[in-house]
């Protein structure tokens, strides 16, 4: 007796596409690995480690280099920006929260959303993702640049050739390649490949550094505040921008798009859940602190860098140079410190900007090949990129492939297209995960979750479906031209899984073999722990 095949077997393309939105590993195989002492992780972590580990995963290029660019969109009013962004990061945060203590794999947003969503919602998640942390390598290797550049100016008196230190789009005449923003990467890449990586001990170091950096920055800046900076009249609402009907405050949500890059990490506490002692409470308060705690330095920072300085020395106009402004707007913060006469306070800035940015730089440089590698072992991109090397055990094609193509934009693109375009897709990725939260309270009412988005009424999470509006609201504030690129790469990747990822996944290959479709949603969950585990950065 020959069995009907599943629907995601038949039809045409067209057919098999639909189909395919409703095939998903699903999360009671996850939920029973993670339950399995054999192949479980120690549970050691409680809040104050998730806490620490946020903090240090946050605090990075965001704050050391586009502060400065939150502050010409906003001018004074970006630390209401600040305000606005860990208040969507917290919804944000919520939902990684349940999605985590839901199904606890030691993975990302990309490993919950293949086991909640299904397949292309989780391919679309894992293709924006590529986005935010491969462009946004580039982002901070342009920070890292400016503030290596103003080092060696500073302390030397050595200057870089302008055609050297700025790209061929910056708007420095003369700029052609940005080479220190492109060697760092080089160099990084070649480390990952060999597969070095920072200790324990190492990673505190860099934690610690920024922190004092910091508190350095706020510590003296406060004192040197002038009131006449902090009530200068904001930027004027760029024409064309939809928060132009919110009058004063569309300002703080322009900048509010722009500095999300600032907080970019704090998901990293999501994927301890299968080694946290206790999921329920201790997730909340690690992701919740942590943005808590960085939010609160970040405004406090904020304040110091327009009260010290007029946001204006970063625009080009009266008695500002284009030059002039781009140099300070990657590092402002060692800009304002010299601005006041203090050369070795600046210099100790960018010197501590510089380890912590590289440090951000390595992990980015880290997760985005990873994602690449998870794809390609899942199928949807070719298997041989999951290839890892025999020495080394790193996966090494992925590696390098990412690092020459983020060190081409680093090296001819700018600080501004490179963070709008890692904010956009890391807003795409944020409004995913509340959105998952949502279906899965309908699809799978049943599953356990030791820690619930609160604020739900009957099934339907109320801060999970803000944050889903807050999040597009922020990636409708960006550019036009950087909506048009991130559909644009969007629409690349729904090409290619449509022409090569609907044929050769693992999970559609899965199904098609299997007779019995009550076996066919059932997958091998130990390749499954495998996949989210190669995400976990």
């Amino acid at each position: 007796m020959t069995s009907t095949p599943p629907p995601a077997t038949q039809g045409g393309l067209f057919k098999r596409s639909l189909a395919r939105y409703g095939l998903k590993k699903p999360p009671e195989d996850v939920i029973a690995q993670a339950n399995d002492p054999t192949r479980s992780l120690k549970k050691t972590l409680g809040a104050l480690d998730l806490t620490v580990l946020g903090v240090g995963a946050i605090i990075g290029a965001g704050i050391f280099v586009l502060a400065g660019v939150g502050a010409t969109l906003a001018g004074p009013y970006i630390v209401f920006s600040f305000m606005v962004a860990g208040f969507v990061c917290a919804l944000a945060g919520l939902s990684y929260a349940e999605l985590a203590s839901t199904i606890p794999t030691s993975g990302s947003a990309y490993a919950y959303a293949y086991s909640s969503v299904g397949e292309v919602p989780a391919w679309t998640l894992g293709w924006a993702l590529v986005l935010e942390y491969a462009v946004g390598s580039a982002a901070v290797a342009i920070g890292w640049s400016g503030n290596f550049t103003a080092l060696l100016r500073s302390t030397m008196g050595f200057e870089l050739p302008v055609w050297l230190a700025n790209s061929l789009t910056s708007p420095v005449d003369g700029g052609f390649i940005n080479l220190p923003a492109m060697l760092i990467v080089f160099a990084i890449t070649a480390l990952l490949v060999v597969g070095s990586k920072e200790s324990a001990r190492l990673t505190g170091v860099f934690v610690a550094i920024k922190l004092a950096i910091l508190l350095v920055v706020i510590g003296m800046g406060m004192f040197f505040i002038k009131g006449a900076n902090l009530s200068l009249d904001p930027p004027a609402v760029p024409d064309g921008s939809w928060f132009a009907i919110l009058g004063g405050a569309g300002p703080i949500v322009g900048a509010a798009a722009i500095i999300f890059f600032a907080y970019i990490g704090f998901d990293a506490v999501s994927t301890t859940a299968e080694e946290t002692k206790n999921p329920k409470r201790d997730l909340p308060i690690g992701i919740l602190g942590s943005l808590f705690i960085t939010t609160t330095l970040y405004i406090l920072a904020s304040t110091v860098l327009v009260g010290m300085v007029p946001y204006t020395d970063f625009l080009e106009g009266p008695g500002v140079t284009a030059e002039q402004a781009a140099e300070r707007i990657v590092e402002p913060f060692g800009y304002a410190f010299e601005a006041a006469g203090f050369s070795f306070v600046a210099n100790m800035i960018r010197a501590g900007a510089i380890v912590g940015i590289t440090s951000v730089l390595m992990v980015l440089l880290m997760g985005g090949p990873r994602v690449f590698f998870a794809l390609a072992r899942d199928g949807l991109l070719p298997e041989s990129w999951s290839t890892v090397h025999p020495k080394f055990g790193t996966p090494y094609k992925t590696t390098i492939g990412t690092g020459l193509s983020v060190g081409v934009f680093a090296g001819f693109g700018t600080l501004g297209a490179a963070s709008a375009l890692t904010n956009i897709g890391t807003l795409f990725a944020f409004t995913m995960v509340c959105l998952s939260v949502v279906i899965l309270r309908y699809t799978k009412p049943e599953l356990e979750r030791p820690f619930r988005v609160p604020l739900t009424i009957g099934r339907f999470p109320l801060p999970a479906a803000l944050g889903v509006v807050l999040c597009i609201g922020l990636m409708a504030s960006l550019s036009r031209s950087t909506i048009i690129e991130f559909f644009g790469w969007m629409g690349l990747g729904l090409i290619l899984f449509s022409v090569y990822g609907i044929r050769k996944s693992k999970l559609f290959g899965h199904i098609g073999r299997d007779d019995s479709p009550d076996k066919a949603r059932s997958l091998d969950t130990e390749a499954a722990a495998a996949d989210a585990q190669s995400l976990d950065s």
